[in-house]
């Protein structure tokens, strides 16, 4: 199948019939090469590509396959942490005074205080403060005594059956004019909680609701 090069320049392509065998062999060669790269340019590397695409697709899918698969097998784990998380939250809950207990707990927390032998000098609930699904409700003290008294009126206050708590705690000292004793005055906020009721609830949604819309219209 040798080809001399004056005979490829005495090819006629107008009458390929006349071509040597050697000369046909080629062409048809590059016929099918050409073919081939074509068919590979403008559909097998598309065809990849959307291999690709499907390969990406089927890793994408395995992973969140074995995601979903390991939330599956652990679901009675979750359901078990989910109730004892609602246990623990319905304990909490109870813990807070509805809104007839409100005043036995302001109760409880002077007769503690008194029972630490602190002096009041001023006991001042303020207003109501709503959260989400509880009312935050402060309370001023001005106690008057030592320190043995106050650890223990904190200790009491901690031991109480309702959620107390104090901040912006302030102790400083005071001389008596009279006597000329010195005392220890503590100044301190009071926060007790109590949970709303479903129609508190209900009002405060759309409480704050109307505020948003207003904020929007203001814009």
């Amino acid at each position: 199948m040798d080809i001399n090069l004056s005979e490829l320049n005495n090819l006629d392509f107008n009458n390929i019939g006349s071509w040597p065998v050697a000369a046909k062999a080629v062409l048809v060669i590059v016929l099918c090469a050409s073919v081939l790269g074509a068919g590979y340019y403008f559909d097998t590397q598309e065809q990849q590509v959307r291999l690709e695409k499907v390969r990406q697709t089927e890793t994408s899918l395995r992973a969140e396959f074995e995601k979903k698969q390991a939330k599956a097998a652990n679901l009675d784990a979750y359901k078990q942490q989910m109730k004892e998380m609602e246990e623990s939250f319905g304990t909490m809950l109870r813990q807070l005074p509805s809104k007839t207990e409100v005043a036995d707990l302001l109760v409880d927390v002077t007769q503690t205080g008194l029972a630490s032998g602190l002096e009041f000098s001023l006991f001042k609930p303020q207003n109501e403060i709503p959260q989400e699904f509880y009312a935050e409700l402060p309370i001023v003290l001005n106690v008057a005594g030592n320190y043995h008294q106050f650890g223990s009126f904190v200790s009491g206050v901690a031991a109480l059956p309702r959620i107390v708590t104090l901040h912006d705690i302030k102790i400083s000292r005071h001389k008596e004019k009279e006597s000329g004793e010195e005392t220890l005055l503590m100044e301190a906020t009071a926060k007790t909680y109590r949970y709303l009721e479903d129609e508190e609830i209900a009002a405060l949604g759309n409480a704050n609701a109307s505020k948003k819309k207003a904020g929007r219209k203001k814009r």
